[in-house]
């Protein structure tokens, strides 16, 4: 059989069509690419809306505290000079108007976070251990040790203000039912204020901690206690040896955000005792919004800002460092090798 101009023949002797695999090859790369752009840039498009929201209200007012920071800026006056880091030296100068009260704040900013981070990471833990055992009426339970913390700051301080107050608050007059004294000025003197300003702050926030252990807990699996039980181990060794080590994500994560919490109080303090005694309940962020919006200092508040995130980010390195995973020292050898 005769084949035509442009065909092969095969071993059958039949005709073969004309090749069109090129073009179609060429159709399906064009597609495939334009699926794989697509594919590029699609998760850019999900993340698009969060990345405006967190530049728009992170990443430019970070910048904009940056360069007021090194101006000194007064909205009381037109012009808003350049004074380069001169507002940071200021802070570290004994003799500036800005240095003591600061330091002062950040004093008092020390004091309520070595107080009340502690209580914040023991107390929920042991809510959520109670928790998380069965026993009747622990679903009524759960709603009411989390309630206090969906109320707004305001709210807890202003009630607890009536609360504590030395002459009308029920505080002081249950107190002298129990043959307790009953005069204690809760909120104008010390150590009084620091009792009141820690023991409201735990009491408002530990639900939220407690809520994080239990989810911990309940990711521990059973077996765990269930072997340690066949080992001999008590309550106490399980606790140790099973719960802590299970818990040890969920702790670094709670003491790190339990931290930048508790350096960060300022209602409390502004609602409750308003700085008082004196300067001596003053936190931080109390002496930031005060420099920069009554005293119209924002230069030197934006410095202060500046100068707190970073011993921030220096404790929060350093809790990182102490909850990180240690590899044994062989497997870091293999590693290495």
């Amino acid at each position: 059989m005769s084949t035509k101009v442009g065909e092969r023949a095969l071993p059958t002797g039949r005709a073969r069509r004309p090749s069109t695999s090129e073009p179609e090859s060429q159709k399906k790369r064009g597609v495939r690419a334009g699926t794989r752009q697509q594919g590029i840039a699609t998760p850019w498009l999900f993340l698009a809306p969060y990345l405006l929201l967190f530049g728009s209200f992170v990443i430019l007012p970070a910048v904009l505290g940056v360069w007021i920071s090194l101006h000194s800026w007064d909205y009381t006056l037109p012009n808003k000079p350049f004074v380069g880091l001169g507002n940071y030296v200021a802070l570290f100068s004994p003799g500036s108007t800005i240095s003591g009260p600061f330091w002062g704040s950040m004093r008092a900013t020390g004091i309520f976070t070595v107080l009340s981070v502690p209580l914040l990471l023991v107390v929920p833990l042991a809510v959520a251990l109670l928790m998380s055992k069965k026993f009747p009426g622990r679903d009524f339970l759960r709603a009411i040790y989390f309630a206090p913390y969906v109320l707004g700051v305001a709210v807890i301080s202003v009630l607890w203000r009536y609360l504590l107050d030395n002459n009308i608050g029920l505080v002081n007059h249950y107190l002298g039912l129990l043959g307790l004294p009953d005069d204690t000025a809760w909120t104008t003197t010390t150590p009084a204020a620091w009792v009141a300003l820690v023991g409201v702050t735990v009491w408002w926030t530990l639900g939220f901690n407690a809520v994080i252990y239990l989810a911990g807990l309940q990711d521990i699996p059973i077996e765990l206690y269930e072997a340690a039980r066949v080992d001999g181990a008590g309550p106490w060794m399980q606790f140790l040896h099973v719960t802590i080590p299970g818990l040890k994500p969920i702790l670094s994560f709670i003491t790190i955000i339990t931290l930048l919490a508790s350096a960060n109080m300022f209602g409390q303090s502004y609602l409750m005792t308003q700085g008082g005694p004196g300067r001596e309940t003053r936190t931080a962020i109390y002496q930031i919004a005060d420099t920069g919006l009554r005293n119209f200092q924002m230069g030197s508040a934006a410095a202060m800002s500046y100068v707190l995130t970073i011993f921030l980010m220096a404790i929060s390195a350093f809790v990182f460092y102490i909850f990180r995973e240690k590899k044994p020292k062989k497997q870091e050898k293999e590693v290495l090798s």
